[in-house]
């Protein structure tokens, strides 16, 4: 490994990201920068994470669904996010293709990582999504949606699983491609006002 701290982003790193994120290099350099900044160490810790990633929600509580994202970014489960998990992390919540997107998505969904997602999993992260949803918002959501459990049921329901089956990632995929309400439902996008 050698001094991981240099200042400089390493050169493999760089191209790996620009292929895998459509990132510019002057974009991925400069979030370097700004990552440096923050993190001097390189790495970043949960509690950092969720700093981050509260102030893409001010008006809601991130705090859960932060934990999850970041589990499914610490791909070397060591803890921290690196650089690269930290960027793949952005790319992935922002602006990814749909199956990369959805791949991380089933990731997210899959607490405990064993690769399936079973209908407890399910309501765990929509209990995080709806910590998201600001509560003037919560009030306006379909009646079929307006609690956790309901939005858990009702993706849910687009698996044709019965409660006590598990999800495998290319059901789970194959699920939300066709159907645009479960694409809906695994996240959060801030409603139009």
């Amino acid at each position: 490994m050698g001094n991981t701290t240099s200042s400089a982003l390493s050169k493999e790193i760089l191209e790996d990201l620009k292929l895998t994120t459509k990132f510019s290099q002057t974009e991925i350099c400069q979030w370097y920068e700004n990552f440096q900044k923050q993190c001097p160490t390189g790495r970043i810790t949960p509690e950092e994470f969720e700093e981050i990633y509260a102030r893409f929600f001010p008006e809601a509580d991130a705090k859960s669904y932060a934990r999850h994202v970041f589990r499914s970014f610490d791909t070397n489960d060591d803890g921290t996010l690196d650089f690269k998990e930290y960027i793949i992390a952005l790319h992935m919540t922002s602006s990814g293709k749909t199956t990369r997107k959805l791949e991380w998505a089933f990731s997210l969904f899959d607490v405990d990582k064993n690769g399936y997602i079973n209908k407890s999993e399910v309501k765990e992260i929509c209990q995080a999504i709806f910590k998201l949803i600001p509560e003037e918002e919560q009030k306006r959501l379909p009646e079929d949606e307006n609690t956790p459990e309901k939005r858990a049921n009702k993706l849910w329901a687009f698996f044709d699983k019965r409660d006590n089956e598990r999800l495998a990632e290319g059901e789970f995929i194959k699920g939300v491609i066709e159907n645009e309400n479960a694409m809906r439902l695994i996240q959060y996008e801030p409603m139009k006002q």
